[in-house]
C-alpha cells in the first residue's frame, strides 16, 4: 500500500521542493530570475497539455454523458462548496491567505494521471477517467480562476484585470498552440513520453519550489504557530471524508455501475497540483501564493495516500 504511494516519483519531487524552499529559498536578486523561470515552466506545462489532449477523445466520452456531467459538477460544485465551507470556518483561526487556501483548493480541476492511474487500479472505468480529467483540466484554465476570482472577492481577495490577462498568455495561448501543433508535435512527444513526463513534473516542481521560498522568506515556519498547522490537518481530513465520502455515496444515488462510482470516486475527489501550483504563480506573488499553496499540497499528497489502499480495496469487487 504504502510502496504503491512511495512508488510516485511526483510526490518525491514536490516533498523535495518544499524541503529545498526550507533549507535554501529563493531570495534578493535571485527571484526575479525565479519567477521568469516559472514563467516558461508554466507556458511549457500548457503546451504539453494542449499536444497530449486529443479533441476526438473528449467528444466520445461524452456519450456516457451522466457520468462525464456528475464528475464535472463534483470537481467545480461539491468540491467548491466544501472548500468555501472550510475556508469560512477556519477564518480568524487561521492565516487569512491559509483559509483562502481551502477555497482556492475547491476551485482546482481534479488529477489526471494519479486519477486514472487509481481507477484502473480498481479496475474501474479507465477511459472515462482520462476523459472526465481531460475535460475538467481544459476546462479550469477558464473556470478555475473564474470561480476563485467570483467567491475570493467575498472575502476580500480581488483578482485584477491583469491577472486575467497573465492567464490568457500563460496558460490559454499556449494551451492553444498545442492544439494547433498536435498533429506533428504528439506524436514526438509521446516517443518521449519519459522525458516529457519528466519535465512536465520538474516544471511544475519549480513553482512549489518558487512559490514556498516566497512563504518561507515571509516566515512561514515562524510566523504560522503549531496549532493552526493542527487545525489545517483536521481541516483536510475533513474534506477528505466528504470529497471521497461524497463521491462514492452519489454514485450509488445515481444508480452508477461500480466500475462507474470507481471512476467518480478518483476523477471527483482529487485535487490537481499541476494546475495549481502554475495557477497560483500567475495569480499572487510567492510570498502570498507559498501561504495559499498550503492546504492544496497537504490535500494531494494525502489525497493520494488515501487512494492507493481505497484502489486496492476496490479492485477485489
Amino acid at each position: 500500500m504504502f510502496r504503491l504511494v512511495l512508488s510516485d516519483k511526483f510526490i518525491w519531487l514536490l516533498g523535495g521542493a518544499v524541503l529545498l524552499a526550507t533549507l535554501l529559498p529563493v531570495s534578493g536578486a535571485a527571484v526575479g530570475i525565479a519567477n521568469m523561470a516559472v514563467a516558461v515552466a508554466v507556458f511549457w506545462i500548457f503546451l504539453l497539455h494542449g499536444i497530449r489532449l486529443e479533441r476526438h477523445e473528449v467528444v466520445a466520452g461524452f456519450r456516457n454523458w451522466k457520468l462525464q456531467g456528475t464528475i464535472f459538477g463534483f470537481v467545480f460544485g461539491a468540491m467548491l462548496a466544501i472548500g468555501y465551507g472550510l475556508s469560512v470556518l477556519l477564518d480568524n483561526h487561521v492565516m487569512p491567505m491559509i483559509a483562502i487556501g481551502f477555497l482556492y483548493l475547491g476551485c482546482l480541476p481534479s488529477t489526471v494521471q494519479s486519477a486514472a492511474s487509481y481507477t484502473a487500479i480498481a479496475r474501474g472505468n479507465v477511459g472515462a477517467s482520462v476523459v472526465a480529467a481531460a475535460t475538467v483540466n481544459l476546462s479550469s484554465i477558464v473556470l478555475s480562476p473564474v470561480l476563485f476570482a467570483l467567491f475570493a472577492s467575498s472575502v476580500g481577495i480581488i483578482i485584477t484585470a491583469g491577472s486575467f490577462i497573465k492567464i490568457i498568455t500563460m496558460l490559454f495561448i499556449p494551451f492553444v498552440i498545442g492544439q494547433v501543433i498536435q498533429r506533428w508535435a504528439r506524436p514526438w512527444v509521446l516517443r518521449n513520453k519519459d522525458l516529457t513526463g519528466w519535465a512536465d513534473r520538474l516544471a511544475i516542481s519549480l513553482a512549489v519550489y518558487v512559490a514556498f521560498s516566497g512563504a518561507v522568506v515571509a516566515g512561514v515556519w515562524h510566523s504560522v504557530p503549531s496549532d493552526q498547522f493542527m487545525l489545517v490537518g483536521v481541516a483536510i481530513v475533513a474534506m477528505l471524508v466528504l470529497a471521497f465520502g461524497g463521491a462514492w455515496l452519489l454514485g450509488g444515488m445515481l444508480g452508477f455501475p461500480r466500475d462507474d462510482r470507481k471512476t467518480l470516486l478518483f476523477g471527483g475527489a482529487q485535487k490537481s497540483v499541476a494546475v495549481g501550483a502554475p495557477l497560483a504563480a500567475i495569480l499572487f506573488p510567492a510570498e502570498t501564493a507559498g501561504f495559499l499553496m498550503i492546504p492544496l499540497l497537504f490535500y494531494h499528497l494525502s489525497s493520494l495516500t488515501l487512494s492507493a489502499p481505497l484502489a486496492i480495496i476496490l479492485a477485489r469487487d
